[in-house]
């Protein structure tokens, strides 16, 4: 039996317990409710963000001017097609690229090209007087070559002026599709490294046109320097259009590669059907502007790969003819080695164009499609179940592809085909000259 005493010390202990236990049970309810406050003012937050985002309009150049960061990238190459009298489209006005005939741009191009057109037609000139008082075989080859690069001066006005139109709506179409990215990610779109690999570029291309024509003017007799005044702005001119459809492509391809990852990021937090909704509408749209990459410059690359794959089959059967005859033994003369050195130019240039098509045609599916497959469909509502349905009937039924307004899908698939075609070109061409050098010999 305890004492008197002893029984209050054990009450007094007991309640001492139970109001420690108690102060406990009541901050940890505290500190559950802050928690919980914490995430209700997180959440409102985002949906406040996503409710501010949601009012941006594409239409307010200034909004879509804060976003549009490819423009900032890759102004001083667009900079660069204006110098050259190729494209001559202005930023009018924030966030809208714009074409005029009657701009400062368009004006000095037309100046320049006119004074350009002078060059071109005097050495022109000179060029196809050689073409019809040569008899030598190599000497009537380069002929034709230096007389079929002159020819993309001329189509200047039907290449570039032609579809300037186009043209600016697609690069104003980049700054609605970095507003809508922002709009649905939270995330301005970047391009990492791009303006640094611009500014090479445009070095590089500048460099190249002025090394291949030194290299062409020291490998071939009777080729003056004052020649190549007539060929700098062609060349440069070519090389841009080739650097420009790469920076496209990459930037194609970097924006698919930062959609794809935002996409997943949300579908790991809430797989929820508003979000693969809004998302499905943003590849699309990433696939509209894929396309209308192609539409818009159809009439410079079609007549670009036209023009490559005409010297690439004249160069290839004057240097194989050449070696064939052994007019200098078993060594390669200069002449065959500046054949070789156009068909290797005009082979970089037609798998760049190539190559860049069918990467970014890869990009702009492959991440979302990874993505899709990846979803726990078993956590997944009904609407999100329809949601993800909708977005792999979308991907099948508007594939990514690049075309040149339907003429021709730019992908690898143009390249092999393109080397087949030049393949038999060449088969005819060399079994022609066979024949004639049969019937000569007999002649004789």
């Amino acid at each position: 039996m305890y004492s008197a005493l002893e029984q209050k010390l054990v009450e007094n202990n007991n309640f001492g317990l139970l109001r420690s236990d108690l102060k406990v049970n009541l901050k940890a309810d505290n500190i559950n409710k802050h928690k919980i406050n914490s995430m209700d003012l997180i959440i409102q937050e985002k949906e406040h963000q996503r409710f501010l985002r949601s009012r941006l309009n594409s239409v307010d150049g200034d909004t879509v001017e804060i976003h549009d960061q490819f423009y900032r990238d890759h102004k001083l190459l667009l900079t660069l097609f204006r110098v050259l009298a190729v494209m001559p489209i202005l930023r009018s006005e924030p966030g809208r690229i714009t074409f005029s005939w009657k701009s400062i741009a368009t004006i000095y191009a037309i100046i320049f090209w006119c004074l350009m057109t002078v060059v071109v037609i005097i050495v022109g000139k000179e060029r196809i007087h050689i073409l019809q008082t040569t008899e030598q075989f190599d000497e009537y080859i380069y002929a034709i070559i230096f007389v079929i690069y002159l020819v993309p001066h001329f189509w200047i006005p039907f290449v570039g002026w032609g579809v300037a139109t186009e043209v600016a709506k697609y690069k104003t179409s980049w700054g609605a599709f970095q507003l809508r990215f922002f709009r649905v990610t939270g995330t301005s779109l970047q391009f990492p490294r791009l303006k640094s690999l611009i500014i090479l570029i445009s070095v590089g291309c500048l460099l190249c046109a002025i090394l291949f024509l030194l290299c062409l003017s020291f490998l071939l007799e009777g080729y003056p320097l004052w020649h190549t005044l007539a060929y700098y702005h062609i060349i440069t001119m070519i090389n841009m259009n080739c650097a420009l459809w790469y920076i496209n492509s990459r930037a194609i391809k970097a924006a698919s590669y930062s959609m794809a990852l935002c996409f997943r990021k949300e579908v790991m937090k809430d797989c929820s059907a508003s979000i693969i909704s809004k998302y499905r509408f943003l590849w699309l749209n990433l696939s509209e502007l894929l396309q209308s990459l192609g539409n818009a410059y159809a009439r410079t690359y079609s007549t670009l790969c036209i023009f490559i794959f005409v010297n690439i089959v004249i160069a290839v059967y004057g240097a194989f003819a050449e070696i064939v005859d052994h007019k200098h033994g078993y060594t390669i003369s200069y002449k065959e080695t500046g054949l070789i050195v156009d068909v290797i130019y005009c082979c970089t240039l037609l798998f760049i164009i190539c190559d860049c098509s069918h990467n970014a045609t890869l990009g702009v599916a492959k991440g979302i499609q990874k993505t899709l497959l990846s979803v726990n469909l078993l956590k997944a509502d009904v609407e999100a179940k329809n949601e993800i349905d909708l977005f792999i009937v979308a991907i099948e039924m508007n594939p990514a592809i690049v075309s040149l307004k339907g003429y021709v899908t730019v992908n690898r698939e143009l390249l092999s085909g393109s080397i087949t075609t030049i393949t038999v070109y060449l088969l005819v061409l060399i079994q022609f000259k066979f024949s004639l050098d049969k019937t000569s010999t007999t002649s004789v």
